[in-house]
């Protein structure tokens, strides 16, 4: 990040832009009106979008909620309830200035305080995620109702990444001020500043959305009204998408299989758009606590063993790419400039004797999250049973899957994370020792500890030189790539199908989550 006035809403203006630059006249294009049919998978535990950030709640409360800014697909900042913002010299004070006009749902006007009450006191108590983020964060200050400005301790790299609707939403302030946040009735009816408003929630059975008239944005939204509809079956969310019951499938809520010839039909498309910023990235824990995972070349010929390429093609359906180690290709800093893993069986075989493995057989635990992960676990004991590893597959729901994760009962285990755009917000703390802590599965559940890597993360958090902070990370991957703490599979696709008669669908690097204000319906 160059250490200057990074953008302007100004020159934005002038060129007639609005949501992620998508122009006024293209959105205008097409026919005002109508309802959105789309499926959510599963059924959101809230949408409270402060309180919960899972999958299905992010992509429903990310059009009525809003962040600072958006990202495009490049992970590049966009203005959003921030029109500019600037940062010092020392890359320790950014100044944001808000856009004039907006208004919550309810009417009461957006300003300055909201952004202080909400990163500084709700989410910091509420959101994991945003709290280990904003550990750099000395002060959040209101300078007048339009101007906000975070003062940092030190150097923070990513902290322009920080401030997407999911890792930031603007909450309330006039409504959750002095109440407790966890059972404040409103949580039950949220209020945003979104292009969409909370309708009715019918359990079981629909969520409706519909248009706020009054968003601060001209001519958005496009549609009158979204309908999230809940089919807990694949079949049956294939079959509603197939009879044109939904016009809407997000990534995942169909089975791969089905992917491609639902994507055949006439009036049908797919798109794998709009995961940039999350860049799914799937690996196979390996437990380093234990033998004979503790062993580094026993580590090494599982990944060695693991054909990727079958895995990407056979149970992803041509969705999914193989990972080159820990950095998804779509964050920042990723480099191919290190070691490789071809599918080699005799290394393998070579490494395994070399490491000591008297043939023990170890639990292989699954993803309980469809057909197509239960096709890759089978694949990949197969995989590993012709270099000689011995496997038994040990089926979960997925409450079982968090727990056994939770507890480290496991010899291997799948699972894919989030990246969010950068290393120090999705990569570090899969790796560092500090994130070695029983009660979470997607934190370094391992156990794997270099001091040399928490070292580089920790620099490469704190340096705000792009080129310096590239240099720290090449070195991060090659210790990650020669000592294997996990065996990195595949960089996920997920697959959006949609009717044709849809435009302007996905407008941003978190796609569905922020982008159906700017949908048209033909």
């Amino acid at each position: 990040m160059k250490r200057r006035n990074l953008i302007q809403m100004g020159a934005a203006s002038a060129a007639g832009l609005t949501l992620a630059g998508v122009p006024l006249h293209l959105l205008a294009q097409g026919k005002k009106g109508g309802v959105i049919n789309a499926v959510v998978q599963p059924e959101p535990p809230g949408l409270m979008l402060g309180i919960t950030q899972n999958g299905p709640t992010q992509m429903i409360s990310g059009n009525i909620y809003e962040g600072l800014l958006r990202y495009d697909e490049k992970i590049n900042p966009l203005p959003s309830l921030a029109t500019s913002w600037t940062v010092n010299k020392e890359g320790t004070l950014y100044t944001f200035k808000l856009k004039p006009g907006v208004a919550w749902h309810d009417g009461k006007p957006f300003t300055s305080a909201d952004v202080v009450f909400s990163a500084d006191v709700f989410l910091r108590k509420t959101h994991a995620r945003l709290r280990a983020n904003l550990a750099a964060v000395e002060s959040i200050k209101a300078v007048d109702p339009l101007t906000v400005e975070f003062k940092l301790k030190y150097p923070f790299g990513p902290f322009i990444g920080i401030f997407e609707v999911g890792s930031m939403p603007m909450i309330p302030k006039h409504i959750y001020e002095g109440t407790e946040f966890a059972t404040n009735p409103a949580n039950a009816t949220p209020i945003g500043t979104g292009p969409f408003k909370f309708k009715e929630w019918v359990k079981g059975s629909y969520i409706q959305l519909v248009a706020n008239d009054k968003y601060h944005v001209k001519d958005v939204p496009l549609v009158e009204s979204v309908y999230f509809h809940i089919i807990p079956d694949a079949a049956s969310r294939a079959a509603a998408f197939e009879s044109g019951k939904v016009d809407l499938v997000p990534g995942g809520a169909v089975e791969y299989f089905d992917v491609l010839r639902l994507s055949k039909l006439p009036g049908a498309a797919v798109t794998t758009k709009g995961w940039e910023f999350f860049a799914p990235h799937s690996w196979l824990w390996l437990n380093n606590r234990k033998a004979p995972m503790d062993k580094v070349k026993f580590r090494q010929a599982v990944m060695y063993a693991i054909d990727r390429e079958a895995m990407a093609k056979i149970a992803w359906q041509g969705f999914a790419k193989p990972a080159t180690g820990p950095f998804n290709s779509n964050i920042k800093f990723h480099s191919t400039d290190v070691a490789k893993y071809p599918r080699n069986v005799a290394t393998a075989k070579k490494l395994l004797e070399e490491a000591g493995y008297k043939g023990e057989t170890l639990r292989l635990l699954p993803l309980p999250y469809g057909e197509t992960w239960a096709r890759s676990a089978e694949i990949l004991r197969q995989n590993l049973a012709q270099a000689g590893i011995k496997v038994e597959l040990v089926a979960t729901d997925v409450a079982g899957w968090n727990q056994k994760l939770n507890e480290w009962d496991y010899d291997l285990a799948f699972t894919y994370v989030y990246q969010y755009g950068d290393p120090a917000l999705g990569v570090a703390r899969n790796y560092t020792t500090s994130n070695i802590a029983k009660g979470s599965p997607f934190n370094n559940v391992e156990g794997y500890s270099n001091p040399k890597v928490d070292e580089l993360f920790d620099a490469g958090a704190k340096e705000s030189d792009p080129e310096k902070r590239k240099a720290i990370y090449l070195q991060v991957q090659k210790i990650l790539l020669d000592e294997v703490p996990v065996a990195w599979l595949h960089e996920l696709n997920f697959p959006t199908l949609y009717r044709t008669k849809l435009g302007n669908l996905i407008t941003s690097g978190i796609g569905l989550n922020d982008s159906l204000g700017t949908a048209t319906l033909a």
